[in-house]
């Protein structure tokens, strides 16, 4: 049986493009424009030409763009610029998306697979953008017997505790969304609430499934933050710190994976079983309890979960980098801005003239990024890489691995790390 395809019309396409216009046009001056007046308005504007530029002047600016670029430097100079772009949870989300999507690619390649390849042109490079779509646009369902309060807000929870943790890792001199000096302490508690988290999804759905899951997922981060924590004294002793940014900077001649290469190790194991990775996959093993804890969300929801839980990828992999790789230390690659432009300013037009400070991206700035961003990279490969060569393993083997094996070898870590500092090799008067 032949199927007949609908015709072209002309009229049609054109009625949609109008329509589509309308509704953006709407968009924007119903939500758009009264936005960025509010932002505006909480933005330390720039002085032009001596005189203090206004929200309302501000706006009338955007029919020329190079007059933007003062309010854009003085945007990038806020704390909202910081948590919501670089380097907090914009910048996050990015790397978590490209994650998402070379996971997908990766896994294929190992199993002899295509992976994404019709979403796009180029190798499925739109199947993130058609996924998320897809789960916006899906129907979520709330059992019948569920706590429906901590059901939903399970998942927004777990998105915070992710957006907590990235804010505390330095990206590069002096970005930072929150450099507290009990920085380590705050990611430790921040770790602490991911098992609560779980449970109470998992409690809440009202489902053996679920809890089971969960109940898996409490034992597993629960006996494997111990030697987590253990495995980062070594770091604080010879550091003398718990500042990441401190950590970060003490790294400028080595990092410390060279004198703790046993708590490096004990660290990568543990940060995969926190993060459910394969081989420590309990808790959400689909060939046993069909996804775990996951198994009852739907919809955005199970889309949020997703999203915390790659967040959460990126940000221990950062800190895997900042602890024991150097943070952003690295040879200056980035070629110095021109002396002119950094003293005089940039000649923009005859009411932007000699704007100084731009850019606001220095070159050590953008050169401890891009350090950053290689290394963790190169991280996240290597967490990505077990799930396609290691099978999962028994409960009582991952709790004897953390109760155990994994503790006694960071006990080692710490008296290395005692050792180094009492023979004068690192510390005051070593080699750092």
């Amino acid at each position: 049986m032949s199927v007949i395809a609908p015709k072209f019309k002309l009229s049609e396409f054109i009625k949609s493009l109008l329509d589509n216009a309308f509704w953006a046009v709407l968009i924007l001056s119903l939500i758009g424009i009264p936005a960025v007046m509010t932002v505006l308005f909480f933005i330390e504007m720039p002085v032009i030409n001596g005189e203090l530029l206004t929200p309302f002047l501000a706006l009338t600016w955007i029919a020329d763009p190079s007059r933007i670029l003062p309010i854009v430097h003085a945007f990038m100079a806020t704390d909202i610029f910081r948590v919501m772009v670089f380097p907090g949870f914009g910048f996050a989300a990015l790397l978590a998306a490209g994650t998402i999507f070379v996971e997908r690619k990766m896994l294929a390649k190992l199993q002899l697979r295509v992976g994404p390849f019709y979403c796009g042109k180029v190798e499925g490079i739109l199947q993130l953008m058609g996924d998320g779509l897809k789960l916006i646009s899906k129907e979520i369902i709330i059992p019948a017997k569920a706590d429906k309060p901590i059901f939903w807000a399970a998942p927004v929870l777990f998105v915070a505790a992710a957006a907590a943790f990235v804010a505390l890792i330095p990206v590069a001199p002096g970005w930072v969304v929150a450099d507290v000096d009990l920085g380590l302490l705050g990611v430790f508690a921040v770790i602490g609430f991911f098992p609560i988290i779980t449970i109470l999804s998992a409690w809440s759905a009202n489902s053996k499934f679920p809890f089971i899951g969960g109940i898996r997922a409490l034992f597993q981060m629960v006996s494997f933050e111990i030697p987590l924590i253990l495995s980062l004294l070594g770091v604080v002793m010879l550091t003398g710190s718990l500042n990441l940014s401190e950590i970060a900077a003490s790294q400028s001649n080595f990092p410390w994976i060279v004198f703790l290469p046993i708590g490096a190790i004990v660290f990568f194991i543990t940060m995969l079983a926190e993060l459910e990775r394969i081989p420590f996959d309990l808790p959400e093993a689909e060939s046993e309890i069909v996804a775990g804890w996951l198994t009852e969300l739907s919809g955005m929801m199970y889309g949020l979960v997703q999203l915390g839980t790659y967040l959460k990828l990126y940000a221990f992999a950062a800190l895997f980098v900042v602890l024991f790789l150097g943070g952003w230390n690295g040879p200056m690659v980035v070629p110095p801005f021109p002396a002119e432009i950094l003293t005089e300013g940039i000649v923009l037009g005859p009411i932007t003239a000699n704007i100084p400070g731009l850019p606001l991206f220095t070159q050590e700035m953008l050169n401890g990024t891009l350090w950053f961003v290689l290394k963790t990279v190169a991280v996240i490969f290597f967490i990505l890489l077990p799930r396609g060569v290691f099978p999962r393993i028994r409960v009582d083997m991952l709790l004897n691995l953390g109760w155990t094996k994994l503790i006694g070898l960071a006990f080692v870590n710490i008296f290395i790390a005692l050792g180094l500092l009492y023979a004068g090799v690192l510390g005051p008067g070593g080699l750092q």
